[in-house]
């Protein structure tokens, strides 16, 4: 990846978006008139509304560099999900009023975005609630639902460029180069050296589709009543077609203990998944590098993005610190231990 491409990807706001304008839009495109209060985000400007019809929404504008085409994918992937799954707690994509999914349109600051209007989903987020076993285990049957609705999704925008993409690690290698010498520096480097050359080769044979491919606390929700159902995935932003497997990494990497095996409350959460959509031999044997892959980029891109964008800092590290002590805690497991654990939560034996 070219670091023009970089760039473009990370490209900061061409400007902030006032709540008047979002609301204006509500209602030139939608006929609805409501309160908007605007939403953290990495890239694009989010608001909730508060309708004057007593209903909830998320209005989105994509940021000005992302390619439409993108766009169209993630929105597309919404209904897909749902027309294969109704009773998937995601967004639903609702129609403009001319019955569209969604809109190109003009901004005062003279850019053009795209304007979305979601369901809102009410839910407490993860990342604010005491953890439980029967918690990641309902996140890891909704995670392996949301792959099966999604399975036979195909768009042309599948393989778009992404940073966050496990199965093209190696372009944190540019990141590095700008990164001032450390301990920690010489960590990730080996770490992305050994993905590169053993871990890499092996991704081409394993079975591949759309994954949503962000599953952090933050993009989760759940019952504030029992704490435990999930009632909420949220931002499809980074979702690509990849190996199958990269998405339980994703996830596994938010969901580490800090017990001797660190991948024990993982488990729940993969033995979960594995129930509803059943993992490969060669998928979990490959499992544990790429959690550990996951955990780099993390610690890489958001250390770079921080310091290229002091401003949303707070923001863009608030994985980070924890990302770097399970790639610490993780690491010292080992590929043996780790692999054998695998493989016996998934009741296989023998290593692929």
């Amino acid at each position: 990846m070219s670091e023009m491409v970089i760039d473009q990807l990370f490209s900061t706001m061409a400007a902030a978006v006032d709540c008047r304008e979002a609301t204006s839009l509500l209602w030139q495109h939608y006929g609805l008139r409501g309160v908007a209060s605007p939403l953290n985000s990495e890239r694009d400007a989010n608001f909730h509304i508060r309708g004057d019809d007593g209903r909830e929404y998320v209005l989105k504008l994509s940021h000005p560099a992302e390619d439409r085409a993108v766009t169209d994918f993630q929105s597309r992937a919404l209904l897909h999900a749902l027309a294969q799954d109704p009773s998937l707690p995601v967004p639903q994509l609702l129609p403009r009023s001319d019955g569209l999914p969604y809109a190109v349109v003009d901004m005062a600051d003279g850019s053009r975005r795209v304007l979305r209007l979601l369901s809102y989903l009410a839910g407490q987020p993860l990342h604010q609630v005491k953890r439980s076993p029967a918690q990641r285990a309902h996140l890891g049957q909704t995670l392996g639902r949301l792959d099966n609705a999604l399975r036979d999704y195909a768009h042309p925008a599948a393989h778009h460029p992404l940073l966050w993409d496990i199965q093209h690690a190696e372009r944190l290698q540019a990141l590095l180069a700008e990164t001032p010498d450390s301990p920690q520096k010489a960590v990730l480097a080996d770490w992305l050296a050994h993905f590169i050359q053993h871990v890499q080769p092996v991704l081409g044979g394993l079975r591949r589709q759309v994954i949503h491919n962000d599953l952090n606390p933050h993009n989760v929700l759940v019952d504030p009543q029992d704490l435990t159902t999930t009632v909420g995935l949220i931002d499809f932003g980074d979702m690509v077609e990849a190996p199958l497997i990269n998405e339980l990494a994703v996830a596994c990497s938010y969901q580490l203990s800090g017990n001797d095996n660190p991948l024990d409350s993982a488990g729940e959460l993969i033995a979960a998944y594995h129930a509803v959509c059943p993992l490969q031999a060669e998928e979990i044997a490959i499992l544990y590098p790429l959690i550990l892959t996951r955990l780099c980029m993390t610690v890489t891109i958001t250390g770079w993005r921080a310091a290229r964008h002091p401003e949303n800092s707070s923001y863009i590290l608030r994985n980070n610190g924890l990302s770097w002590d399970g790639l610490q805690r993780l690491s010292a497991l080992g590929q043996a231990q780790a692999t054998d654990y695998l493989f016996a939560l998934c009741q296989m034996k023998g290593h692929a």
